[in-house]
């Protein structure tokens, strides 16, 4: 018996590049019963996570094939070639892929991970594509009822087969941690993760608290301190002139991320698209920091009443909401000990979920 477990081709399984689907597949392997049956598929790396259970795929050398397509054909390649005849198939965010191992592998059990919304992706579009995928698959994972509900619109069989299986982090701190006088961004430097909102809501009242440190952490892509687009370098360059309690630090790597969400009083995360789920928002509950949202997608379904949610957000509703906890020492500590004592998006949980979701596909 063998899992095996198909990255997207854009994901980089190293611990300085690791993306979201990345840390869940790490986070998960963590506390998995089933370590020694688990081989990890990905585009090649050098220095992989897990490096005794990752196979790095070189890219194709013709430029017209797919990148995806040619992890999957290499995939089962290397799965053919076993005897083992009891092999689960787990796939990321590539509906698609679905349908190319169907046709590869005669004896396999597969599973789909959505980590996105399944009415923008390949392969997951159309109600016809989603009852295709539900044909072919023996279980379909969300990351939040908001992709669940997402990908049964306009299905009426096999629903039972679509769970939701949340997203697990490793907790940042074992206990609440001694906070400072920061406010932090991390994400992209992107227009759908709002950050132009928080960039004019801070040049509004950054003077009015010199005593804070205002900080934006991330760059336009993931892993690289560049700013290669006209949005992003102008958003660097206005956060950079609001005034001297201001900060772009870029990228950073987990661990430098880690030592600064520690000591993180407040988080805005102002996203005006719908969030899948909220990786940033969990990892800041496990530090005890309190959160100032946008209400969409499945934010809601981490933060809950831990932190300030808001409907339709904008620059004047994240400066409100703001200006109400920096003046108010006592409502921000119990949003602190809120956030972290409520904390529930622990790895060791979802990944038993994970297992016992194997175990009854196995046996």
């Amino acid at each position: 018996m063998q899992i095996n477990i198909l990255l997207p081709h854009k994901e980089k399984f190293t611990k300085e590049n690791a993306a979201s689907v990345s840390i869940t597949v790490k986070n998960n392997f963590q506390y998995s019963d089933f370590k020694t049956k688990i081989k990890i598929f990905g585009q090649f790396v050098e220095k992989p996570m897990l490096e005794k259970n990752f196979c790095g795929i070189k890219n194709p050398d013709s430029f017209f094939i797919s990148k995806n397509k040619n992890l999957a054909v290499q995939m089962c390649k290397i799965i053919g070639k076993q005897k083992s005849s009891n092999q689960l198939i787990e796939v990321h965010n590539r509906p698609y892929l679905v349908n190319i191992i169907n046709k590869k592998l005669d004896q396999k059990i597969i599973t789909l991970f959505l980590h996105n919304d399944p009415l923008e992706m390949r392969g997951s579009k159309t109600i016809k594509d989603r009852e295709n995928l539900l044909s072919l698959s023996s279980k379909i994972y969300c990351v939040s009822k908001y992709i669940k509900m997402r990908f049964l619109k306009g299905i009426t069989h096999d629903r039972e087969k679509v769970v939701v299986l949340y997203n697990g982090i490793i907790p940042f701190c074992n206990k609440m941690p001694k906070k400072e006088k920061t406010v932090i961004f991390v994400g992209r430097v992107v227009k759908e993760k709002g950050i132009h909102l928080y960039v004019e809501a801070i040049k509004n009242i950054s003077k009015k608290f010199n005593d804070w440190k205002f900080k934006i952490i991330g760059s336009s892509t993931l892993g690289e301190n560049k700013y290669k687009d006209s949005f992003s370098k102008s958003m660097v360059e206005k956060f950079n002139n609001i005034g001297e309690n201001t900060y772009v630090l870029g990228y950073l790597p987990p661990n430098d991320l880690k030592e600064i969400m520690k000591k993180t009083s407040i988080i805005v995360i102002p996203s005006i698209w719908e969030e899948p789920f909220g990786l940033v928002a969990a990892e800041a509950m496990s530090c005890g920091i309190a959160i100032i949202s946008s209400k969409v997608g499945g934010l809601p379904e981490v933060i809950k009443e831990k932190g300030i949610l808001i409907n339709q957000i904008d620059q004047n509703k994240i400066e409100n909401a703001l200006i109400g906890l920096l003046m108010d020492k006592k409502k921000l500590k119990e949003m602190q000990i809120a956030s972290f004592k409520k904390f529930k998006f622990n790895a060791k949980f979802s990944s038993g979920n994970l297992d016992n979701f194997r175990k009854e596909l196995l046996i």
